[in-house]
C-alpha cells in the first residue's frame, strides 16, 4: 500500500506502543471496526451516525506527560526508562517517538543528577531507597515545564544541590515538585508534595483557555487531540446562550470552562469529587475570568445527580457533558439523568464498552443516539476515545 511505519530500537521490549508496526491508517481502521462492532447495534437501532475516526497528521511526539521508574545499577548509577511489557525490569530509553520532544532528556537528566548528588535510587523488592520515579509535564501552547520528582519518604538528601544540578542542565524546567509515596504500590504518585523550584505549577492552553496543571492534576496527555475533542464534546451538547450545563466528572474544568468561553451568556455547573481538582477549577475559572458564570462543586457525580433529580425544577439543566472514568458511569448516575431530562447528553468516553452499557441504559430511559464520533488520542495502541451524542425522544 505504500504506507509509512515507525521504527523504534525498545519496541519489542518496551511494548508501550504495541502497534507501532502498524501503518497508521490501518491503526485508524481497525479503530473505527472496534466501534462499529461495540456501538455498531446502537446506531442501526437509532439510525444513528457513525462519523470517520479523526486521527493526527502526525502521530508522533504527541505524549505531553511522560514518567519514568528509577532502580539502582552499579557501581553507584541510577537505572531509568521504562518498564518491559508484563515485568518490572527496566529497559534505557535516551529518546520516545512518541513524547513530546525534549520529554526524556529531562527524565534521563533527573538520573544523572541523582548519580551526582549520591541520591540512593528505590529498590523496589526492599522498599528501601529514595528515589522512586519523576514526570514531566511538557506544555502544548506554552513552553512551561513541571518535573514531579517521586521519593520514598519527605527525606530527599542534597535536595538544592540536587535541584541546582537538573536546572543547570535543563532550564526548560520551569518548576520542580517533590512528591512523597511511601506506600507498597505500583501507584506512582502519593498525596503530599513539596515545592522544591518554581511555582510548583505550570500552564497550558486549550481552545483560547488558560489551565492551571499540578503533580498531581488530570490533563489529557495529548493535547492537540484533546482541543479535537472537547469540540465535539461542545457541539454535542448543542451550546447556545442562555442555556444551563452540567459538566460532570470535570476534573479540573477543563470542557465545562472551554464551553462557557466559546458561548457568552451560559451557566456551567461542574461536579468533581477530588478536592484538589475542584480548587484547581475554581482557579481556572477566575483566571479565564468565568467565574461568575462556571461554578463547580465538590460531590460524587452520581449522588449530585441523585440529589438533583429528587429537586425537581429547581436543578434543570439543558444539556450534559459527562467524561467518567474508564469504568464508565453507574446506572443510578444515568436513572437520574434519564429524570432531569436535559435535551442533550455528550458523552465523552476512553471505553466504548462501558460507553456502550451505559447508552443501552440512557436509551431505556428515553434517549436516542444521534451521533458518534471516534477520537485517535493514542496512536500507536489500542486505545480509542469516543463522543457519543444523545438526546432526548
Amino acid at each position: 500500500m505504500g504506507y509509512r511505519t515507525y521504527t523504534c530500537p525498545i519496541a519489542k521490549s518496551c511494548g508501550g506502543c504495541e502497534w507501532l508496526a502498524v501503518p497508521y491508517p490501518i491503526q485508524l481502521e481497525r479503530k473505527q471496526a472496534l466501534v462499529e462492532e461495540v456501538l455498531g447495534q446502537a446506531v442501526r437501532r437509532d439510525h444513528a451516525t457513525l462519523e470517520k475516526i479523526c486521527g493526527m497528521d502526525e502521530p508522533r511526539g504527541y505524549r505531553h506527560k511522560a514518567a519514568t521508574p528509577f532502580a539502582p545499577g552499579s557501581r553507584g548509577r541510577v537505572r531509568c526508562g521504562f518498564y518491559a511489557a508484563g515485568s518490572h525490569r527496566i529497559v534505557p530509553c535516551s529518546s520516545c517517538l512518541v513524547e513530546a520532544p525534549g520529554a526524556r532528556d529531562v527524565l534521563n537528566a533527573v538520573a544523572r543528577a541523582a548519580e551526582r548528588c549520591g541520591i540512593p535510587a528505590y529498590q523496589e523488592d526492599r522498599g528501601c531507597g529514595v528515589l522512586r520515579h519523576a514526570v514531566v509535564r511538557m506544555g502544548y501552547a506554552t513552553k512551561e515545564c513541571l518535573l514531579t520528582v517521586v521519593t520514598n519518604g519527605p527525606r530527599l538528601p542534597r535536595a538544592e544541590k540536587f535541584v541546582n544540578d537538573i536546572r543547570r542542565n535543563k532550564p526548560q524546567v520551569t518548576s520542580i515538585v517533590q512528591n512523597i509515596n511511601e506506600r507498597r504500590t505500583n501507584a506512582i504518585l502519593g498525596r503530599q508534595c513539596i515545592t522544591l523550584y518554581g511555582p510548583g505549577v505550570m500552564h497550558d492552553r486549550l481552545l483560547g483557555c488558560s489551565f492551571e496543571i499540578g503533580p498531581t492534576s488530570f490533563y489529557q496527555t495529548n493535547p492537540a487531540q484533546t482541543e479535537v475533542l472537547y469540540r465535539l464534546a461542545i457541539a454535542g451538547a448543542g451550546i447556545v446562550p442562555g442555556m444551563r450545563l452540567l459538566d460532570a466528572y470535570c476534573g479540573t474544568g477543563t470542557i465545562g470552562i472551554c464551553a462557557a468561553h466559546e458561548c457568552p451568556d451560559v451557566e456551567v455547573v461542574g461536579v468533581e469529587q477530588v478536592g484538589g481538582a475542584v480548587a484547581a477549577a475554581r482557579r481556572n475559572g477566575i483566571a479565564n475570568g468565568l467565574d461568575k458564570r462556571c461554578r463547580f462543586v465538590r460531590a460524587d457525580a452520581t449522588e449530585y445527580l441523585v440529589a438533583a433529580a429528587r429537586n425537581g425544577r429547581a436543578e434543570r439543566f439543558d444539556a450534559l457533558i459527562m467524561d467518567p472514568p474508564r469504568a464508565g458511569s453507574t446506572p443510578e448516575f444515568l436513572s437520574a439523568v434519564c429524570a432531569l431530562g436535559p435535551e442533550r447528553v455528550s458523552y465523552v468516553s476512553c471505553n466504548v464498552l462501558t460507553q456502550a452499557r451505559d447508552i443501552e441504559l440512557l436509551r431505556e430511559g428515553g434517549y436516542r443516539l444521534e451521533r458518534l464520533q471516534p477520537v485517535d488520542m493514542f496512536p500507536h495502541t489500542k486505545h480509542v476515545e469516543c463522543v457519543a451524542t444523545l438526546v432526548r425522544r
